[in-house]
């Protein structure tokens, strides 16, 4: 197949537009493999740093999440309710001084 110099003129310039093209159609294919990396790597980052289970053990009791006027008034109210509890029906409601 022989080419006419007219033809050369025309196909010349072409050849090097679609170089071009291919060349950045190339790297933005790598520029999104770089993306979808870092973003996975920031994925990765993330789920390392968050708590996705937590042990039963390591929750808070109900005493050290609240205020301090708030916790000594709950203790209170436990040691009047564990007294209440630990009262007996006879023993200590009766005093005898007669001696």
């Amino acid at each position: 197949m022989s080419l006419k110099s007219i033809e050369l003129q025309i196909a010349i310039p072409k050849t090097f537009e679609a170089g071009k093209i291919a060349e950045q159609k190339q790297q933005q294919s790598q520029i999104a493999q770089q993306h979808a990396n870092t973003s996975m790597e920031k994925q990765v980052i993330k789920n390392q740093e968050t708590v996705l289970e937590s042990d039963p053990y390591a929750k808070l009791d109900a005493d050290d999440s609240q205020p301090d006027e708030q916790s000594e008034q709950q203790k209170r109210e436990k040691q009047e309710k564990a007294e209440q509890r630990v009262k007996h029906p006879f023993k200590g409601s009766f005093f005898d001084y007669n001696g």
